[in-house]
């Protein structure tokens, strides 16, 4: 069920990125500062306000932290990891 919840998001998402955030995160503030510095689009989901959620994405992906970001930009849906790798990837 968990891949099939990230799955969905980015099919319906119609963005260039699917990010997954918690509350009071600096990092997450940090991707979404980058993505509008490179006109990028994302899609949001924060953890805090879809009960589960957080546990089915950290099921897919192993990643404990937020933001988790997945570029959607070639039709697939790309695991890149936090801000950090992010960064990395985008520049």
């Amino acid at each position: 069920m968990s891949e099939e919840v990230i799955i969905r998001h980015a099919k319906d998402s119609g963005t260039d990125f699917l990010m997954y955030t918690g509350n009071f995160c600096g990092y997450c503030e940090a991707a979404k500062r980058l993505f509008k510095i490179k006109n990028l689009t994302y899609a949001e989901y924060n953890f805090e306000h879809y009960s589960g959620l957080r546990q089915d994405v950290v099921a897919a992906t192993g990643h404990r932290t937020v933001p988790v970001i997945f570029d959607l930009r070639d039709g697939k849906v790309l695991f890149i990891g936090g801000f950090d790798e992010t960064n990395r990837y985008l520049n």
